[in-house]
């Protein structure tokens, strides 16, 4: 009966778990470039259950010998496996500010080790050292004139540098070229990842590299294609309907397991006043 306690109770945290996920995805359904989290469940590995005794012979030296009887497996409960981020491309809308970027996805490859569709992201310069990487393209100038994100952190071309302008008063082509005056200032950094389970989600809608190294520029890979889209934001690609639906779910699979704990309970609680009693 113990070991049914242990599984309903890996049950409902793994239940809470994924019911803390879809509510940050809800949160975020109106955050710009936001990716969702997707998360899996997986259970324990069975334990295979069995009976040892001893069976006496009918013999004047009263032999016996061992014996095993298989009764069947347990289950041992279910956890959270694993939380990868979903890098579908989210909606484009226009917000009508010139510093404003969407990043649209073209043709991606899919990683051969891993099975996974490559993703692309605009290069930061990380306060701490190196590059981050995002899909909110929601840019301004400081007061320097460096393009920034909206956390203050600076855009960077595709050579890694900063990008200075005198004002917001550019021109963006399909290709990321930052024009001013029809002249060529910079070119908006664009970073490619074959295998996007390698990044970790910060906050604000950051990525880096689990490692910490830096991410190849998508300039030139081989099968990735995009485009560039000014006065326009990626919205995010947070189903509000199924993520509703999902979280339903996973609340009637709680409240399901929360009813079989009380059930075991009351079950301990007439073991022990009742039959102990007696």
């Amino acid at each position: 009966m113990f070991k049914g306690f242990y599984t309903v109770a890996t049950g409902m945290v793994s239940q809470q778990r994924k019911t803390e996920i879809i509510t940050n995805n809800m949160a975020n359904a109106n955050t710009p470039g936001f990716k969702s989290d997707q998360s899996t469940i997986r259970s324990f590995p069975d334990m295979l259950m069995s009976a040892v005794g001893r069976t006496n012979l009918p013999t004047e030296n009263q032999l016996s010998f061992g014996q095993i009887q298989q009764i069947g497996s347990v289950n041992t409960g279910v956890y959270l496996q694993e939380t990868l981020a979903n890098y579908a491309q989210g909606s484009i809308y226009e917000t009508s500010q010139n510093t404003d970027v969407a990043l649209i996805n073209g043709a991606m490859p899919t990683d051969e080790e891993s099975g996974q569709v490559g993703a692309i992201f605009f290069r930061l310069e990380h306060p701490e050292g190196g590059e981050a990487y995002t899909r909110n393209g929601n840019f301004t100038l400081d007061g320097e004139g460096y393009l920034v994100n909206a956390q203050g952190l600076y855009v960077l071309s595709a050579e890694g540098e900063r990008i200075q302008l005198p004002s917001d008063q550019f021109n963006l082509t399909q290709e990321g070229n930052i024009l001013v005056n029809d002249q060529l200032a910079a070119t908006l950094g664009v970073s490619f990842s074959a295998n996007p389970n390698t990044l970790v989600k910060q906050d604000n809608g950051l990525y880096r590299q689990i490692d910490g190294t830096n991410l190849p520029s998508a300039f030139g890979q081989e099968g990735v294609t995009f485009s560039m889209q000014q006065s326009y934001l990626e919205g995010s690609n947070v189903d509000s309907a199924q993520s509703m639906t999902d979280l339903l779910t996973a609340y009637r699979a709680f409240e399901a397991n929360q009813k079989v704990l009380q059930a075991y309970d009351k079950s301990m609680e007439k073991a022990v006043n009742e039959i102990g009693r007696i």
